[in-house]
């Protein structure tokens, strides 16, 4: 009996780079009882535990593999393949995984004040540059001093080569003086995780001396 199309599964949740996740791959219905696996990370052969296999019902069984991944920032593109050998079969049956399903790369925050010090009644612009985030999932809201500010210009995010985003918001504030040491917040909520602040300050140069 030939064994059943192989499935390969993954974490119920995203895991970040560095974290070290289980997957596993089933097939079943095969006779006899000796089997091969192999699993390979695009073309890459993996170490993997030792397969379980099981007997169900009159001679019939069922195999279960599992293998460790760690993954990393450039996985977005990467692959899990899960290759079974079988004396029923001419050649090997493959089962596939997109590491992508399940990696969330957090950004990287910048926020830039163009220009500091300003001069007074100018405008200054405050950048927020969020690089290398997956997936493409993110909001961005600016806080003066903790209070929102409504924000006319937010890009899309976009896709950079190896499969991350990136995305930059802009918020122009006055720099009056009684806005001097503002603090200027970019909050960021990158797939329905909790926010994370980062903030640039309001300077102006020769403030009159009150």
């Amino acid at each position: 009996a030939k064994p059943s199309p192989v499935l390969v599964s993954g974490p119920e949740q995203r895991a970040r780079p560095g974290q070290s996740v289980p997957f596993a791959c089933t097939t079943g219905g095969f006779f006899p009882k000796e089997i091969g696996v192999k699993w390979f990370k695009n073309k890459d052969p993996m170490m993997a535990q030792l397969p379980q296999v099981t007997e169900w019902g009159v001679k019939t069984y069922n195999m279960s593999s599992t293998v460790m991944v760690t993954l990393q920032k450039d996985d977005v593109r990467s692959q899990l393949i899960c290759e079974v050998q079988h004396s029923t079969l001419p050649a090997p049956l493959r089962g596939s995984y997109q590491l992508s399903r399940v990696l969330r790369v957090p950004p990287s925050v910048e926020v830039r004040a163009e220009p500091s010090p300003a001069e007074v009644n100018k405008t200054v612009t405050f950048t927020c540059l969020v690089r290398e985030f997956y997936p493409a999932k993110v909001s961005v809201s600016w806080l003066e001093n903790g209070i929102k500010i409504k924000v006319e210009n937010v890009s899309r995010p976009s896709e950079l080569p190896q499969g991350l985003f990136q995305l930059r918001s802009q918020v122009e504030v006055q720099a009056t003086e009684e806005k001097n040491g503002s603090t200027i917040t970019c909050m960021v909520v990158h797939d329905s995780q909790a926010p994370a602040n980062y903030s640039a300050f309001l300077w102006i140069s020769n403030p009159a001396q009150g």
